[in-house]
């Protein structure tokens, strides 16, 4: 069975263990170490078992992904331990669970043939049951093969706590397999290899601290990668956190105090965490951690939330995304990936999973939806939004919504991709604007002149759009910008004035025109 099928499990690890060998050492210390990587565990905590292996542990067992079979010496002078092992071969035949052994001061060989002292815990049951030739048969074929898998041997010299830490590891690994997104996930359609590139920026065996910035436009799919880059891997850190829109959470009453007690509760894993900065960093400070601080517009923002980064240990983490290549100047940031659009066929890939519900455009739709592609260039927030947009719609609807989009961005796109231009001053945003109406393609020298004329200090306004991604300088100097960023800044002008005279440019030739074949006043200056 594919891993896919059991994205639904209840638990996420289910632990066979000897109650009177490991309950109060090992397995107690195992099961806390998994909840403390939110791992979902199911442990029977019965101190009086039956003779027969109760109805809501085969459930138990059924509902998990993974099955750990903690082998101890009297583990087989259990009938309900036994009973317990062959239910999770049983699962691993019919489910494809994930069966790990871990031999706890036994060795594999005496499971796999029930000798040494294991062997005689399971002489002294098979002595009662001599009788039940069929069920001591089972209980042998499942011992043998269990103590065949791959697993974790702990002989006595060896620290329990190693042998935890490789366990936990392990599981999370086998977890990342078992939910680990598939084809039919909507999110990072060609973006995996982008995941791959950040996770070797960053460099997670290193030893010193290493702050990346991930800049790009708003919607490109900056939060995508940082999200899907934390999930994969903030277990090898000893605390982490993922602070979602720090721009926007920091506008609301009490934001910064509410980011704070986020930022600690989950680094120090203590959602009681009393907000004192000062002692909580010093707590940190001798920690591994991953934090990612996402959509930061200003470094002040960066500076309320963490200070700086002496504080932390050599080997922690930092990702920040952000629309300002300026915050990661400011924080010292060195190591900058620049999200670009995604390739067409994964443009048209993950547009088909919205539009579509499958991989692929409907027949007769692959003209239609290629002119969408041409409309999105490759943003990932537009490719989803016009997807969602379009679903069941008919060609119609389709031809007609496409033509609307040449002169009216959709007000979904329009949202994200004005916050960018919101943080400029006001000289900042006439250029801006002007560039969308007049100067797509036009060589830098000649707009700067322009813009000097006019007064708008062209040399750092045009710097400021460059870093916040609404514009380009491209290897021939000549300044582009994005079509749907070119889109918002006419929708923008647009909307002065449903009048076209009233606005402050023009630029289509019908309104122009009718501006000039009406003799009406001439166009407004900013």
């Amino acid at each position: 069975m594919a891993s896919s099928s059991r994205n639904n499990k209840k638990y996420d690890v289910f632990v066979s263990f000897r109650g009177e060998d490991t309950r109060d050492n090992f397995t107690s210390h195992l099961y806390s170490a998994l909840c403390r990587q939110n791992i979902q565990t199911f442990i029977d905590d019965q101190l009086n078992r039956g003779d027969e292996i109760s109805e809501s542990l085969v459930n138990a067992i059924e509902a998990s992904a993974i099955s750990v079979i903690v082998f101890s010496e009297s583990y087989a002078s259990s009938r309900w331990c036994l009973d317990e092992l062959v239910k999770i071969l049983d699962c691993k035949k019919e489910y494809a669970q994930i069966v790990i052994p871990v031999f706890y001061r036994v060795d594999p060989s005496d499971v796999r043939n029930q000798t040494g002292s294991f062997g005689d815990s399971f002489s002294k049951l098979e002595e009662r049951l001599k009788e039940n030739t069929e069920k001591l048969q089972s209980w042998r074929n499942a011992l043998e093969e269990a103590a065949s898998l791959c697993g974790f041997h702990s002989p006595n010299t060896r620290r329990e706590s190693e042998l935890i830490n490789e366990v936990v590891n392990h599981i999370l690994k086998r977890l990342d397999e078992v939910f680990r997104p598939g084809d039919n996930n909507n999110q990072l359609v060609g973006l995996e290899s982008t995941v791959e590139k950040i996770e070797s920026l960053l460099g997670v065996e290193s030893k010193d601290v290493w702050a990346l910035g991930i800049w790009g436009i708003g919607g490109i799919g900056k939060t995508t990668i940082a999200r899907a880059t934390f999930d994969k891997i903030s277990r090898y850190f000893e605390g982490s956190c993922f602070l979602e829109n720090v721009r926007g959470e920091l506008q609301r009453p009490g934001g910064l105090a509410c980011l704070q007690q986020k930022l600690l509760s989950n680094l120090l894993k203590d959602k009681n965490v009393i907000l004192d900065i000062g002692l909580n960093f010093r707590r940190l400070g001798r920690m591994k951690v991953l934090i990612v601080f996402d959509d930061v517009t200003c470094f002040s923002q960066l500076e309320s939330l963490i200070g700086s980064l002496d504080w932390l240990t050599p080997v922690s983490r930092i990702i920040i995304t952000t629309r300002n290549k300026q915050v990661l100047r400011n924080w010292g940031v060195r190591k900058i990936y620049e999200m670009g659009p995604l390739e067409y066929h994964h443009a048209l890939e993950l547009f088909s999973r919205h539009a579509f519900k499958r991989n692929h455009p409907d027949v007769g739709y692959e003209k239609l939806s290629s002119k969408v592609m041409k409309y999105a260039q490759g943003v990932p927030l537009a490719i989803k939004v016009l997807g969602c947009f379009l679903y069941k719609r008919e060609k119609e609807v389709w031809e007609s919504a496409i033509n609307k989009l040449q002169r009216i961005l959709h007000p979904s796109i329009l949202e994200v991709l004005k916050i960018s231009y919101d943080g400029l001053d006001d000289k900042e945003k006439n250029i801006f604007l002007d560039v969308a109406c007049f100067f797509q393609g036009e060589g830098v020298n000649l707009v700067v002149k322009f813009f000097n004329a006019s007064g708008f200090y062209p040399e750092i306004g045009i710097s400021v759009l460059v870093d916040k991604s609404l514009i380009v300088i491209d290897s021939y100097s000549k300044i582009t910008m994005h079509d749907l960023l070119q889109e918002l800044g006419r929708e923008i002008v647009r909307q002065e004035s449903i009048n076209p005279e009233n606005r402050s440019r023009l630029w289509h030739h019908e309104d122009t025109y009718e501006v000039l074949t009406h003799n009406t006043e001439l166009l407004k200056m900013p």
